[in-house]
């Protein structure tokens, strides 16, 4: 057994998978060490990947060539691409998986990964010398040595069950927590907090009444979300949607005191935007019913996910309520939804690699970062395993800008703004989401990821053909006319008016409800043009949404290239802010404590103003003055 690595990444959720893999397949020797080697990326809450802002960073994660955009495609029972009736920059992928089938590809995975080694155990310690990180140390009592580690120990640290009033430490229910890493890291300096997460109920799907509950399917023609593979499933498994009501709301209400949210039993901060049942009633007081999603966890099991009924109320109370929601009233448990508190270390203190400030060589990468989801797990995790190997190969950090990915922005309002909740990723914290859109992930992030030796040749290669077809049927568009006895029994159809004379077909895509593949099918003149060439359908997307929505592009891109400008500005490492009198102190403090690697992050910190970030700038061009040699 080998005890000397290129890198070590302790925990093998989401952030450790893509960690491990990420680096191993840059060239790291990788030692990969989890408590469990049967729950390789486990799904703990809801058995699914992607919706809202999450399905972009999967497909992110794809297009650098990361592996859960490939597995979450293997393992679905549905696929909905989300918010289809809104603008295409708001449209998400989402799938539901099957539990099991997820957990085990990601194992399948992992063990054919050249450069990766496993070992299953609990890390108790890392080994720091002289500030910079040595390796970790076990429960076994074995030193495991590396160049770089990466730390992403989910909610396993100091982990606390909460079921009513009832405690048990735990990572999961039924899984040991981790002890020892956060206090030695606070004796090193770090500044560590307590969070909170819940999951709800699982039910026996046998006992569930699914007549009394509204059909959700999936989509008639699924997505994928990885750019290698072109067959999306061709079976899906039907969701459900029920709701609560006043009788569910007054047992709630009526129990609230037992819990432990509300009893002070547990102090942490939870997600704002997933709360839990009880929360909803307290919070939402004005409204007499909430959805509840009823989704299956596999094509081969009978338990259910009850989505929005993540409660930490005694066992007792679950099962009186449930039982008066509709379908539910003979369900039967297979186990209870429960609380769960972990600590976490404010962001602010990594650096835009994810390496730590304090410890070089050292990576936090998940939910020790204060995030919540399997998306924003991955998508630290791939970004620290492409930068601890930049770190082993003395190269360069790969850091992804705001402008380019939603990765960018996750990791950006980490280290820039810290955050005392969950952080959870939504479009509305991108500025650029027109750009930022789920079908341009390979366009902005494939050729980065190939030059740096993580995205193979076939990844390229399909980015080239579908540029080239894009190319091609925008070109095609703008020369091709169609004419009113072609076109106008289709117009007529979808309500719009009629053509009095020829056009270009261009010029038809911004009506409402008119799409590319519909109006080309009208057109002999593209036709002959494209010598009756069949593209595919995500190039015919991609040509739409550029000729649809040209000038919002090329403004939102202008605007990216003035608002990122900042970014060039560097501040060397351990900047004086306290010699910048006309700072306030709030700000130098707050400065100081996150030392900022650039302006366009020190301008992103809550309470920086305009006038402190022209300070900074006239002081870092003397600096710059004073250093350069006459």
């Amino acid at each position: 057994m080998k005890n000397s690595f290129d890198t070590i990444v302790v925990g093998a959720g989401h952030a450790g998978c893509e960690a491990a893999t990420a680096a191993a397949n840059l060239g790291s020797s990788t030692l990969l060490i989890t408590m469990d080697m049967n729950k390789f990326a486990q799904m703990s809450c809801n058995p699914a990947m992607g919706g809202v802002a999450k399905g972009q960073i999967v497909r992110e994660i794809d297009a650098l060539g990361g592996m859960s955009g490939i597995i979450s495609d293997y393992s679905a029972v549905q696929l909905r691409m989300l918010n289809r009736s809104k603008g295409p920059a708001m449209w998400s992928p989402r799938s539901q998986n099957d539990r099991t089938l997820f957990t085990l590809k990601w194992r399948e995975v992992l063990e054919n990964t050249e450069n990766l080694h496993f070992w299953q155990d609990s890390v108790t310690g890392i080994i720091v010398e002289q500030g910079a990180v040595k390796g970790v140390r076990t429960s076994l009592g074995i030193d495991f040595r590396a160049k770089t580690v990466v730390l992403t120990a989910g909610t396993f640290m100091n982990g606390v069950i909460h079921v009513g009033p009832k405690m048990i430490g735990g990572g999961r229910m039924g899984e040991k927590s981790s002890k020892g890493i956060t206090e030695q890291l606070v004796e090193l300096g770090f500044v560590s907090g307590r969070m909170k997460t819940g999951t709800p109920p699982r039910i026996d799907g046998r006992t569930i009444d699914y007549s009394k509950m509204e059909v959700q399917k999936g989509d008639d023609d699924p997505f994928t979300f990885s750019f290698l593979n072109k067959e999306a499933i061709k079976e899906q498994l039907d969701c459900h949607i029920t709701y609560t009501n006043g009788n569910v709301h007054e047992v709630i209400q009526e129990n609230i005191n037992e819990s432990p949210l509300y009893n002070g039993q547990i102090q942490s901060m939870g997600p704002r935007y997933c709360p839990s049942v009880e929360d909803k009633i307290q919070r939402f007081a004005d409204k007499d019913r909430h959805q509840i999603f009823v989704e299956p966890e596999g094509w081969n099991t009978y338990e259910v996910y009850i989505n929005g009924f993540s409660t930490s109320l005694p066992f007792e109370v679950q099962e009186k309520a449930l039982a008066l929601i509709p379908g539910f009233e003979n369900a039967a448990m297979f186990r209870p939804g429960y609380a769960i508190e972990y600590d976490f270390f404010q962001p602010t203190q990594l650096k835009p690699s994810l390496e730590t400030k304090l410890v070089s060589g050292l990576f936090f990468a998940g939910q020790i970062n204060g995030t919540t989801g399997y998306e924003e797990a991955g998508a630290q995790g791939i970004m620290a395993g492409i930068n601890a190997h930049c770190v082993n190969t003395d190269k360069p950090a790969f850091i992804l800008s705001r402008k380019e990915a939603y990765i960018g922005v996750l990791i950006d309002d980490l280290i820039s703004k810290g955050t005392e909740e969950p952080y959870r990723m939504f479009t509305s914290r991108a500025e650029y989401r027109l750009t930022l859109r789920q079908d341009t992930a390979d366009e902005r992030l494939t050729e980065r990821s190939h030059d740096l030796g993580l995205a193979t040749e076939k990844r390229m290669r399909n980015l080239e053909n579908k540029l080239n077809e894009q190319s091609e049927i925008l070109q095609a568009i703008s020369k091709s006319s169609v004419s009113p006895g072609e076109i106008n029994p289709f117009l007529e159809e979808q309500n719009s008016a009629p053509l009095k004379q020829q056009v270009k077909l261009k010029s038809l895509l911004p009506r409402p409800h008119i799409n590319l593949k519909s109006l080309i099918a009208h057109s002999a003149e593209f036709t002959k043009r494209t010598n009756n060439k069949v593209f595919s359908a995500e190039a015919i997307l991609g040509a739409e949404i550029r000729a649809k929505y040209e000038g919002y592009i090329q403004r939102e891109e202008e605007q990216a290239k003035k608002m990122m400008s900042l970014d060039k500005y560097k501040i060397p490492e351990g900047f004086d802010y306290s010699i910048l009198q006309s700072l306030s102190l709030e700000s130098r403090e707050k400065l100081s404590n996150i030392n900022p690697a650039n302006l366009g992050l020190a301008s992103r910190i809550p309470g920086i103003k305009p006038s402190d970030v022209s300070v900074i700038m006239i002081a870092l061009e003397k600096h710059v003055s004073h250093e350069t040699p006459k």
